[in-house]
């Protein structure tokens, strides 16, 4: 049975504004979450990305924060990343919730902020970094806050920000109201939670419907990986994310498209704040059609139009591999994704495989950047753990086993030492000098039976050949002086 936003106690005005976006009934975290934050209970939300989370505790908070109005900051909203606290503030201010909202991020200047801060805002939306930066400063004051939001705390653990966020809530009063919303529950926030939330309620909601999406791997070698991108964006018509590993990797893969004849924009950490937002108004827009981004888009960014996913290069964790393929197929829209793998993935791909990464299928890669079709390969072809290893077996009845390795080949000039090879030598020239337990004098290498070995170890090795070949030099030179004084055939 359905339930209206009414029915959980949103205000008329709110529910109006809800109406106003196409949003009329609550899905299953908001029908949830709605009644026990509305009780100024703490709360945990355990749901996936994209499911709600936010207005869940944003119409409870509007409808706490409306009914006293003192001077200062009540409300503290932290996320990992600045995609996600501008998303967060859109959606606040298409609620027309009335309430003084301040910006706090860092990649850009200080005086807006410091502004905006002055005004004492009623809710303060931010990540870790600047927000702890400007409470130290003495410009941001938390004493009274009495709503706290930590958004995507799992992602703040795999950002480095543990110890930001616990210092950011130790500048808030002990009587707030905690909310946290997480799509994992690694052990870190595990911790957070006992120790921060008092006898917090949980709301775990699983997707009920599987989004419709598409998901394959797509085999490739690493030199024709840009050259099979640039024939599947041909194809595609919609918005495409492609995401690369490293900063550097995806500027420069955005470059490359955009030489190819793409409009391809970029979302990376090196980016300022103003870069971010005009790639990203200008993918919402429709004007650049592919946004090359690094994890910092994985989570927090919600285009409906976007139609398929590519991971150009297959992310640390099978958890960032859900976030990235998280960016299609939401909200009942379908989706395609593709996660490139080369040859020298196979190890990659079994390790993201043992931590949870779902079994996938490979697509047929002639056929779909032929025809453009969407064929699977059988699962038996699926990607192997390990790169497959290719050997030449000249006769069959003499065919090295598998696990076998070809011995390392002598060095070509056995008269010159190598570090890297202790092979054998021709035996030394006979000495009557002392001898060492090895058989020939101290520091030089002794003889055993045919021949004897270099000892590779340091100064020794090279001040030994240094005196074995002096000696032979010397031994060369008698020889040469005592053939002067030899007579000839026609002397004698």
């Amino acid at each position: 049975m359905s339930m209206s936003f009414e029915e959980l106690g949103v205000r008329p005005r709110l529910c109006e504004a809800l109406r106003r976006q196409g949003i009329t009934t609550p899905n299953p975290v908001q029908r949830m979450a709605i009644p026990p934050i509305a009780e100024s209970l703490d709360t945990v939300i355990h749901a996936p990305t994209g499911s709600g989370k936010t207005l869940a505790y944003l119409l409870p908070m509007i409808a706490s924060l409306n009914q006293s109005s003192p001077a200062g900051t009540r409300a503290l909203i932290v996320g990992p990343t600045r995609e996600l606290a501008t998303q967060i503030d859109s959606v606040l201010r298409n609620l027309g919730s009335g309430l003084h909202t301040a910006m706090i991020f860092g990649g850009v200047a200080y005086g807006n902020q410091l502004r905006a801060l002055r005004g004492n805002p009623d809710v303060v939306i931010g990540c870790p970094g600047r927000l702890l930066d400007l409470a130290r400063q003495g410009a941001l004051r938390l004493g009274k806050v009495e709503y706290l939001v930590l958004d995507e705390a799992d992602e703040m653990l795999d950002q480095g920000f543990a110890k930001d966020v616990e210092q950011i809530i130790a500048l808030t009063t002990k009587e707030r109201q905690t909310v946290l919303a997480s799509a994992t529950l690694p052990d870190w926030v595990r911790t957070m939670i006992a120790k921060h939330l008092r006898e917090p309620q949980f709301i775990h909601v699983e997707k009920d419907v599987e989004p419709d999406l598409a998901h394959g791997l797509l085999a490739v070698n690493q030199q024709a990986k840009i050259d099979t991108l640039h024939q599947l964006l041909t194809r595609e018509r919609g918005q495409t994310i492609v995401f690369h590993r490293t900063k550097h990797g995806a500027k420069k893969l955005a470059r490359d498209l955009n030489r190819l004849g793409h409009s391809a924009g970029e979302l990376q950490g090196n980016l300022s704040q103003n870069a971010r937002d005009q790639a990203m108004a200008s993918f919402r827009s429709g004007r650049s059609s592919v946004l090359v981004a690094t994890n910092v888009a994985a989570r927090g960014i919600d285009v409906a139009e976007v139609g398929l996913v590519i991971n150009f290069e297959l992310p640390e964790t099978a958890e960032w591999l859900t976030h990235r393929v998280g960016r299609t197929a939401r909200n009942g829209a379908s989706g395609r994704a593709l996660t490139f793998v080369t040859p020298d993935d196979g190890p990659k791909w079994a390790k993201l495989r043992r931590q949870g990464a779902p079994d996938l299928a490979h697509v047929d890669t002639a056929r779909l950047l032929d025809d453009g079709e969407w064929a699977l390969q059988p699962k038996s072809e699926r990607c192997p753990s390990r790169p497959p290893t290719h050997r030449v077996v000249r006769d069959p009845s003499h065919a090295r086993p598998d696990d076998a390795r070809p011995r390392p080949s002598r060095p070509s000039n056995p008269s010159t030492p190598s570090n890297r090879w202790n092979g054998t030598r021709r035996p030394s020239p006979p000495t009557r000098r002392g001898t060492s337990e090895n058989g020939g004098r101290s520091g030089e290498p002794g003889r055993s039976g045919a021949g004897y070995e270099f000892r590779h170890n340091g100064r020794q090795d090279r001040n030994a050949h240094r005196d074995h070949s002096a000696r032979r030099e010397t031994t060369d030179q008698g020889r040469a002086a005592s053939s002067e004084h030899r007579p000839t055939n026609s002397a004698r």
